[in-house]
């Protein structure tokens, strides 16, 4: 039997190939669970080639599916309260229950901005999505936990940017600080009823999350997005990381499995760095 067997996973921002959302959704299904797949956006474009005809959600559920395992899209947007409350009836009508919840949806925003020039509209994007998004999918899910208690996971993704200042990044630090704080009070609070939550603080990873900076990159520098993709691919990787590379989804979705399961359940309100020994 495996390990998740009968246990039914929700993960958020599963629909970019890259992601690891998508990467974590495999892993769990692989394990035997059955899986909402949930993204604002059911197909995200992709910048990278070989991505042209990824088809999102549905790719991933089919995927899944291959595996023997049952799975649904939802397509909702985490910033908004009604959305998040419908998805997760729409997962209860489908499942019956949800015993995991791995929250990988978020936005990067500008890496380059100066507090001094940062708009507010770009602020509330940022902060809506990654830390009010946290709260809403949290509490909806969390919710239909506490009945049954017992065994129940919690997963939120967090950031290196959780523990310290980037300079041009003021709204996705601020954001990922937050994550860092509501995961803690989760724990805390959910202790009682036997429900584990846990924050993942990921290093530099190779994902989707990259591709806005690109954008941008490219039209200061005025090059094509294939050029700068280019440039992007041939990079080595960020300096300072001692393992010499840019971590995979899939790695972070072995953290995920590993939180998720009964070896973890003496571990709570905890931030795991997974960063490849950059601290």
């Amino acid at each position: 039997m495996k390990s998740l067997e009968g246990k039914v996973a929700m993960v958020t921002g599963a629909a970019s190939k890259r992601g690891m959302g998508h990467a974590v959704a495999l892993r769990l299904a692989a394990e035997g669970a059955n899986v909402i797949v949930l993204d604002k956006f059911a197909k995200p474009k992709s910048l990278w080639p070989g991505d042209e005809g990824w088809d999102g959600l549905d790719a991933v559920v089919e995927e899944i599916k291959s595996q023997g395992g049952e799975a649904l899209a939802v397509v909702a947007d985490i910033a908004d309260s009604k959305a998040v409350d419908d998805a997760v009836a729409a997962a209860l009508k489908k499942f019956g229950k949800i015993d995991i919840l791995v929250h990988c949806g978020g936005i990067r925003g500008s890496m380059t901005t100066p507090i001094i020039d940062l708009s507010e509209e770009e602020w509330k994007d940022i902060v809506d999505i990654n830390l009010t998004g946290s709260f809403l999918i949290s509490k909806a899910v969390a919710k239909t936990m506490v009945p049954e208690g017992e065994g129940k996971k919690i997963v939120l993704i967090g950031s290196m940017a959780a523990l310290k200042g980037y300079a041009g990044s003021a709204g996705y630090c601020a954001s990922k600080h937050g994550i860092l704080g509501l995961g803690r009070t989760l724990a805390a609070e959910l202790a009682q009823y036997k429900i584990n939550v846990n924050i993942i603080n990921p290093g530099g990873f190779d994902t989707n999350l990259r591709d806005a900076e690109i954008i941008k990159r490219a039209k200061a520098e005025g090059i094509s997005l294939a050029e700068a993709v280019e440039q992007e691919s041939h990079k080595s990787g960020p300096s300072g990381i001692p393992l010499g590379r840019l971590g995979k989804p899939e790695e972070i979705a072995d953290l995920v499995f590993f939180l998720v399961s009964e070896q973890s359940k003496y571990i709570t309100g905890e931030a795991i760095l997974i960063g490849g020994g950059i601290t």
